[in-house]
């Protein structure tokens, strides 16, 4: 299917062919019709990623400062690559479209359905449940595909509470603020409207809107003054896409006493206090399109909010703007100034950001097509034509960050035969695949195990699939290599521990045994007599709350370093103590290792630190040596020589990669982890987690 594209580094559009999404439950999938371009947020997105690398700094004051922070900790060379890893991706454009349902995993929508929903511009969406509502039969699709920003509209408007008879200003006249003017109409108030152009005044006229051309020089704050007789305005919706600071500054200038400021769209927010507290007035940031934006339980868990409690959610908002436009109450043709087909979407966005006058610009959707969840990308090899390559040919499930930056690179550079990629949204899979020489891209995981070309498949997904895609991997007959953890569950951990075959390669990415700095240790260690006491700490930081990569993570990161404690030690675990930190499941905690041989090991793994603080220490004491790895980019022995330090930040994944490849070609040689050592940190680490 086409999809529309922009590339994060140089801003430009492009429609690819990707896979058609995968269906899971509480989401459905829609053939688009027609969908909508946001002329405020995505001609931003453009413009940003237009921008040079100090217009994307100036832009992102806040990322500046943690770069500068990641480059004190990590060091340069680990920053850049970071970096660029940010940039050098494609990200998917639209939140306003329009489709039929054509495969649902949820009730409330059937096959056959017209529904909206915050989806992409591309020609099949799968969109959660509580993002979409279903399209009255009055209603077209081209009326219909303003839904989403007009529940922007409604939300700001809910924010200000308007009642009838008061004066409200809408600064700011695109789509959302033309549609602003006509839900405050409707709620019985008197609207004054600034903007700069003549033909978006002369529309929010139309709707009943007394205008103020900025362009002509128009004081927006004395207008507005003069219009209530010297007392102010009652409310403001700023509906601009600016870094101005001006138009927040104004709103306030412009409210009565104890007025009210919603901000609706993008503005600068360098403010003067007393514009505020003299007037009291009230300023307010609206979010998106409701209640349950941004909310994982709401968007991704399908969980509504109590309808008594919450009358207006982001869904209801999407129903109550259909509403509207069924009756006619509100009106959106006059909006719309372009439509071109979505193979021209590169067009459409140079009139987005050509200069020119448009405002509602239209992509459009003809044909079925075929529904296609695996495509053919002309990488390595294609079924039915070419040579196969040399070496293992590998699957591969999962094309998020983590995979793209280290795991893709190190299997790349090992010589495997790239023959399969898949993601459950197909795209992220796509743009990975084409990056590194992948022959097809898919959403069906079914793409990699019932390939019998496929020899061997890593898995990169979230925690919580590690175990039962190991499962049906071994159960496929190939060997297997899974980001940590192994499993979640004890269970799981039995059940796999019984489905590795005889021949079959297991193996988890417990890399920070292979990192040079570790292996040099090692070396020190050689001669050393007597038990090792071991100190890991790791400052792991915050992860945003609702993250699937923060659940457990005393689990799902912290094996690794239970792993580096039990192979520096050598022998195994005799008895852990483990203690949470208090605040929950999701934060950090100290296990405490004691081996058979004597050997004592501790692992500090921390949530609540500053980020400018090293994320990784371990401390090794033994021998009359201390010898401590600062971040995987220093060694320093105490009592001996051998110190060295790293100019790059290296944390064995390319080596952990290439050694299980290695062992993959050669069935005679030993796995890099033994897979008794694989199973006792896996449930050691399960054990901490559940303590």
């Amino acid at each position: 299917m086409k999809q529309v594209l922009e590339s994060l580094k140089t801003g430009i559009v492009s429609v690819v062919e990707v896979p058609v999404p995968m269906v899971r439950p509480g989401y459905v999938l829609g053939r688009t019709r027609t969908s909508l371009i946001s002329a405020g947020t995505e001609r931003m997105l453009i413009e940003f990623g237009q921008a040079s690398w100090w217009g994307k700094a100036r832009r992102e004051p806040e990322r500046v400062r943690q770069t500068f922070e990641k480059v004190r900790t990590d060091g340069m060379a680990a920053t850049l690559a970071a970096v660029q890893a940010k940039l050098d991706r494609e990200i998917p454009l639209g939140y306003a479209n329009v489709a039929v349902v054509r495969e649902s995993g949820c009730p409330e929508f059937k096959e056959g359905d017209r529904i909206v929903s915050n989806g992409v511009h591309a020609e099949y969406v799968t969109v959660a449940r509580n993002l979409c509502a279903r399209v009255p039969d009055e209603v077209s699709d081209e009326t219909a595909s303003f839904t989403v920003l007009a529940a922007i509209a409604l939300e700001g408007v809910r924010r200000a509470a308007p009642q009838l008879g008061e004066v409200f200003c809408v600064c700011g006249l695109g789509p959302i603020g033309l549609l602003a003017v006509q839900l405050l109409r409707a709620n019985g108030c008197r609207v004054l409207a600034t903007d700069l152009s003549r033909d978006r005044l002369e529309l929010a006229a139309g709707f009943g809107a007394e205008t103020f051309d900025l362009r002509a020089g128009v004081d927006p704050v004395m207008a507005a003054r003069a219009a209530t007789g010297g007392r102010g305005v009652d409310g403001v919706l700023v509906c601009t896409a600016t870094s101005s600071s001006a138009p927040v500054r104004q709103a306030a200038q412009m409210s009565r006493q104890r007025g009210r400021v919603v901000l609706v769209g993008v503005a600068g927010m360098e403010l003067d206090r007393a514009d505020f507290y003299k007037s009291e007035v009230r300023l307010e940031v609206s979010c998106s399109y409701g209640p349950g934006r941004y909310d994982a339980q709401y968007e991704e868990r399908g969980q509504d909010y109590p309808y008594a409690h919450v009358r207006w959610t982001a869904q209801r908002n999407f129903e109550a703007v259909l509403g509207m436009m069924r009756t006619g109450a509100l009106v959106v043709r006059p909006l719309i100034t372009h439509r071109f087909a979505v193979e021209r979407a590169d067009e459409a966005y140079r009139v987005l950001t050509g200069g020119g006058p448009s405002l509602g610009i239209l992509l459009e959707y003809g044909g079925e097509g075929e529904a296609e969840r695996t495509i053919g990308l002309g990488g390595l090899t294609v079924a039915g034509r070419g040579a196969r390559p040399t070496g293992v040919s590998v699957g591969f499930i999962g094309a998020g960050g983590y995979a793209s930056k280290v795991l893709l690179p190190a299997v790349a550079a090992a010589g495997a035969s790239l023959r399969t990629i898949v993601s459950r949204e197909g795209v992220s899979a796509a743009a990975a695949g084409r990056k590194f020489g992948f022959a097809r891209a898919s959403s069906d995981i079914d793409a990699v195990l019932a390939d019998p070309e496929i020899e061997t498949v890593f898995i990169a997904t979230p925690h919580d699939s590690h175990a039962e895609l190991v499962l049906e991997a071994l159960a496929a007959g190939k060997h297997v290599f899974v980001e940590k953890p192994l499993a979640t569950k004890l269970t799981d951990l039995e059940r796999i521990s019984m489905s590795v075959a005889a021949g079959q390669r297991l193996c988890v990415g417990f890399n920070r045994r292979f990192a040079p700095l570790t292996i040099d240790l090692q070396r020190q260690l050689a001669g050393a007599s007597g038990p090792k006491s071991m100190v890991m700490t790791v400052n792991a930081g915050e992860v945003a709350a609702g993250h699937w990569a923060g659940q457990d993570r005393l689990l799902g990161e912290g094996c690794h370093f239970i792993d580096l404690l039990r192979h520096l030690a050598g022998v195994k675990v005799g008895r852990m103590v483990a203690a949470r930190t208090a605040g929950g499941a999701g934060d950090g905690g100290t296990v405490l290792l004691e081996f058979v041989d004597g050997s004592v090991g501790t692992l500090n793994y921390f949530t609540n630190g500053h980020r400018s603080v090293a994320k990784e220490k371990l401390q090794v004491f033994c021998g009359g040596k201390v010898l401590e790895i600062d971040n995987f980019r220093r060694l320093q022995v105490h009592g001996g020589a051998g110190s060295r330090r790293m100019w790059r930040q290296d944390k064995g994944n390319a080596a952990l990669v290439a050694a299980f490849l290695a062992a993959v070609r050669d069935p005679a040689a030993a796995d890099p982890i033994p897979l008794p050592e694989l199973l006792e940190v896996s449930c050691l680490a399960v054990e901490a987690a559940g303590c």
